[in-house]
């Protein structure tokens, strides 16, 4: 059993940066994957910090090829668990009044993660 949390502490120079700790029982080894628009994507980095124990450093530089006009989110995954450790979301082009919308993105992407979880959850069970 693992209580994992990643907490960001940058984007910077189109770098996602974050801090990855875990209260183990035993070994854990971080499994983590970056979705957008229900895809992985490569060029997760992930570095453990020997100093401060169960602690690594993530990072992820943001593909430009995957920018473009409008709301694009990313979820962090841990793929044992399926679970969400963190999300951010990039607008580009015209300025909104308003975060509806990658309000908006962002459940979108959750549900359909749910969906498949469900999904795989009944075909596991029946």
């Amino acid at each position: 059993m693992s209580d994992v949390t990643l907490t960001k502490t940058r984007i910077q120079v189109g770098v996602y940066e974050a801090v990855l700790t875990a209260q183990t029982e035993g070994n854990y080894h971080p499994d983590l994957s970056v979705i957008h628009l229900e895809q992985p994507v490569d060029g997760l980095e992930i570095t453990e910090d020997a100093s401060l124990g169960n602690t690594w450093h993530v990072r992820f530089a943001i593909p430009a090829s995957l920018l473009g006009d409008g709301v694009q989110s990313f979820l962090i995954i841990e793929n044992a668990t399926g679970e969400t450790l963190d999300s951010f979301t990039i607008i580009t082009g015209e300025p909104l009044s308003d975060d509806i919308r990658a309000e908006m993105d962002l459940l979108r992407a959750e549900l359909d993660m749910l969906k498949k979880a469900f999904r795989r959850h009944c075909v596991e069970t029946a």
